[in-house]
């Protein structure tokens, strides 16, 4: 069963793995909905030998049609564009960002559905990071090429599960966006504002805590059970196209709860006007 230590890194770890001149490649994905480019951060400074990777260019594929806002890209430019960033067979690779996770859950989900192993998340994020008293590099990294080889060519089938939108609703079905958007209050993105019928919110941001960690495993039991989610559950996750709600399978994923994304999410599902929309707080 996959644990907490199989999805998440701290920064004291990661710092003494980086000391010691253990292998390891470590990815920058910072992004955010309103700056989706991060690359002027990090060039300001990130973590020691850390290689920048554009959500937007490197983690989607825009090219894909009709599968909402952020189309998976396909296994071989994930690998294409792994190789580039020094990626290797056998050595670990550790993802971060600086906004709720939601960068490097997205990197973290689409390399392991790849069928890249040993991925894990930085806990805490960047702030995590430099509260931890961690060296900082400023300037960009040129990394040798690596030689990873991916498993999957068709992410949305590859070794993470997934729903399609047609079965989307089968079982316990989460909403990782901030409940405004859930409620059909405000919708800043897609054309239509609302949720899918039966979904309970469950903000992606809820599941971390004061210092932008992780919750513990019993606190998010607790949270799937108050929405009426019990042990044993199938659980569908979907945001507005995709990337934080792969922060909420992270975090299902480090607790030990199988979770299945919708990739398309709100954005897919809404662009069809033959799908039913519920508003409100049910």
């Amino acid at each position: 069963m996959t644990g907490r230590a199989d999805v998440l890194i701290t920064a004291d770890a990661l710092a003494d793995r980086l000391a010691a001149g253990d292998p390891v490649t470590v990815l920058d994905v910072r992004w955010t909905l309103s700056e989706p480019d991060g690359r002027e951060q990090y060039v300001r400074g990130h973590v020691p030998g850390a290689v920048y990777v554009s959500l937007d260019d490197e983690l989607t594929d825009h090219t894909v049609p009709d599968r909402g806002r952020h189309p998976l890209p396909s296994g071989s430019a994930v690998q294409a564009a792994a190789r580039r960033w020094g990626v290797r067979d056998g050595r670990p690779v550790v993802v971060y960002d600086d906004w709720n996770r939601a960068g490097s859950a997205r990197a973290w989900w689409v390399l392991t559905a790849a069928g890249i192993t040993d991925v894990r998340i930085l806990d805490g994020g960047w702030s995590s990071w430099k509260a931890a008293g961690g060296p900082v590099e400023a300037g960009p990294v040129d990394p040798a090429p690596g030689d990873v080889t991916v498993a999957h060519e068709d992410l949305y089938a590859g070794a993470l599960p997934t729903l399609t939108i047609d079965e989307v609703g089968n079982g316990p079905l989460l909403d990782a966006r901030a409940p405004e958007r859930f409620r059909g209050d405000v919708e800043p993105v897609d054309a239509v504002a609302g949720h899918i019928p039966g979904a309970r919110n469950l903000p992606s941001t809820t599941l971390l805590s004061g210092q932008e960690t992780f919750l513990d495993d019993a606190a998010l039991a607790g949270l799937l059970t108050d929405r009426g989610i019990e042990p044993g559950d199938p659980i569908g996750v979907y945001c507005g196209s995709g990337i934080t709600a792969a922060v909420t399978v992270a975090a299902l994923t480090a607790a030990g709860r199988d979770a299945a994304l919708f990739p398309g999410s709100w954005s897919q599902w809404s662009s069809d006007p033959d799908r039913p929309v519920a508003r409100g707080e049910q």
